[in-house]
């Protein structure tokens, strides 16, 4: 009998080591992010629908990000660093286009007081042919305003980004062309302003090769989720390697 109770002993002493050494680790640690803010970052988003994402013109927390790649954003480092006080705030504009931007710069803008700025706006400028030279111009004065009334703001610029889909499946090439000369001026003012440039189009274009471009983005224009979280995923990935610290 006692070498029974002594054989359950070591029996049940062997099952809990297994089950210790064969339990997932916590969810928690698993998805964890890489710091990429400061403590007491404000980080701003400006632009136009895609940003926009349908966000709320109210205080209310639920719905004042959108639903799209800004609120997977706030969400991911919000859940993962609550000690850091992280600001995230939204004021894109359905249909913007950069003079749009120009008109309400100083209150959607520089009084909000961002320590980063990211900045996505072109696809209107190009659907409403806002002439390239005075895309450029506009835009090189928003950049220059913000860093004058902070020499310290971190800059990230987004290029505008498009695929085959809908409407702008006729006549994709001349729509690509337009768009892609908007992606290179977004280029040369990161360069001038040492700011993290997030290149979505090659993103979208891989994702096109596990998946139709219906999948990703819906009308040519606007992602769906599916193309939010891949905007999300590299605008992390593109801020984390131009800032390796934060």
């Amino acid at each position: 009998m006692k070498q029974q109770f002594l054989i359950c002993l070591v029996g049940a002493a062997i099952l809990f080591a297994l089950a210790k050494v064969l339990a997932p680790a916590p969810i928690a640690s698993m998805a964890e992010p890489v710091p990429i803010f400061r403590k007491n970052d404000r980080i701003l988003f400006q632009g136009d629908s895609i940003t926009d994402g349908n966000r709320g013109r109210t205080l209310d927390p639920n719905h004042i990000l959108g639903h799209g790649y800004v609120f997977l954003l706030a969400a991911k480092y919000g859940a993962a660093y609550p000690e850091l006080n992280l600001t995230f705030m939204n004021r894109g504009v359905s249909g913007n286009t950069v003079e749009d931007l120009e008109t309400r710069w100083q209150q959607d803008t520089l009084d909000l007081k961002p320590d980063i700025l990211s900045i996505l706006i072109g696809v209107n400028d190009s659907t409403k042919n806002v002439p390239i030279d005075q895309y450029a111009r506009v835009y090189d004065q928003l950049l220059a305003d913000a860093r004058a009334a902070n020499p310290n703001l971190r800059l990230v610029l987004c290029a505008p980004f498009t695929l085959p889909v809908g409407a702008k499946k006729e006549h994709f090439a001349e729509w690509q062309g337009i768009i892609r000369q908007r992606q290179e001026v977004v280029a040369k003012l990161a360069a001038k302003y040492h700011a993290a440039l997030v290149r979505f189009q090659p993103v979208f274009d891989a994702a096109c090769q596990r998946a139709p471009a219906e999948h990703w983005i819906w009308d040519g224009i606007h992602p769906t989720y599916s193309g939010h979280q891949l905007m999300a995923d590299e605008w992390i990935r593109t801020v984390r390697k131009f800032w390796p610290t934060p």
